[in-house]
């Protein structure tokens, strides 16, 4: 029996960063044995003079990888360190600030602006670990954002969206609302005041929460600024609606919410009065449609654990 192809997922500790490579890695595992070994580059970093030695003190002990992948520029000096030092693949999650030909691989949402090659998977938006369940029909959640520099970011403008949104409910309907680590402080308490217990604030949330929420959740409502949320409902099977705002100045991430408004797998809040309807959730998962990608790109003729054992 081959063995498992041995993963080092490289982390900088940023949880946007964390899910695109889990993501991966997950994707990965549904296709082939793996064993993923997560490595933190916030306690060994690696730097150029790594890189030039060949040498990677951070993997030292470890199973010797097939495949790394990093997200993130400051895992792009450790992936190429791992490579000199294991031989193994590496693999970048968004467009690297380093040449695109010093890496095996990278995989980049669209809006980052990278031409599809050989070198290159382009996807929409970027990868996360979600997966759909059995929805609780009736079900939502509300996800509220808070400043960011691609939306002109208006409180008063957020709470009579997402009191609309709420009037429509039924008594017995299943909700809540919860707000981010942006959200300004002022915001989140008219939340609490306003809904109450239905109010769940992102700081009182166990870890995997909102992963076993959007499981069975029908219908999320997220505010255009949270990009992540956006791509991770519709991962998750969910009807998505847009809590508009005024646009920011034009960006990457802008102009892939307006794709994926043209595309209609979302609805703007102000589609939605005209209509009261939302689109339907329509199958989405990038990392499930990368993951045979990567293993054909990088190892065309077959079993990747052959490389893991080099």
């Amino acid at each position: 029996m081959p063995e498992p192809l041995v993963i080092w997922r490289l982390t900088d500790g940023k949880p946007g960063h964390m899910q695109q490579t889990l993501g991966l890695a997950q994707a990965l595992s549904r296709l082939t044995a793996c064993t993923c070994l997560d490595l933190d580059l916030r306690e060994r970093a690696s730097g150029l003079l790594d890189v030039l030695m060949g040498r990677f003190p951070a993997g030292a002990g470890l199973p010797r990888p097939g495949l790394v992948i990093g997200a993130g520029h400051g895992t792009h000096l450790a992936l190429l360190a791992a490579r000199r030092a294991t031989g193994a693949r590496v693999v970048a999650l968004m467009k690297p600030s380093l040449p695109l030909s010093l890496f095996d691989l990278v995989i980049a949402p669209s809006h980052d602006g990278l031409s599809e090659s050989a070198r290159v998977i382009n996807t929409l938006g970027v990868l996360n670990p979600m997966q759909g369940g059995e929805k609780q029909p009736g079900s939502l959640l509300v996800l509220v954002g808070g400043p960011s520099k691609h939306v002109q970011w208006d409180d008063a403008t957020v709470l009579h969206q997402v009191a609309a949104v709420v009037a429509m409910l039924g008594p017995e309907a299943s909700w809540c609302i919860t707000d981010s680590r942006r959200t300004p402080g002022s915001l989140s308490e008219e939340l609490r005041r306003l809904y109450g217990e239905r109010f769940q604030p992102h700081a009182g949330c166990p870890p995997g929460w909102l992963a076993a929420r959007l499981l069975f959740t029908e219908t999320v409502w997220v505010s255009e600024d949270s990009v992540s949320m956006v791509y991770e409902s519709l991962t998750a099977g969910c009807r998505v609606g847009l809590l508009q705002l005024p646009a920011g100045r034009d960006s990457r991430i802008a102009r892939g919410v307006a794709h994926l408004v043209a595309t209609v797998r979302v609805t703007p809040f102000a589609v939605w009065q005209e209509t009261q309807a939302l689109q339907p959730a329509l199958p989405f998962n990038e990392a499930g449609r990368v993951a045979p990608l990567v293993l054909a790109r990088l190892w065309p003729g077959g079993a990747p654990s052959s490389v893991a054992t080099d």
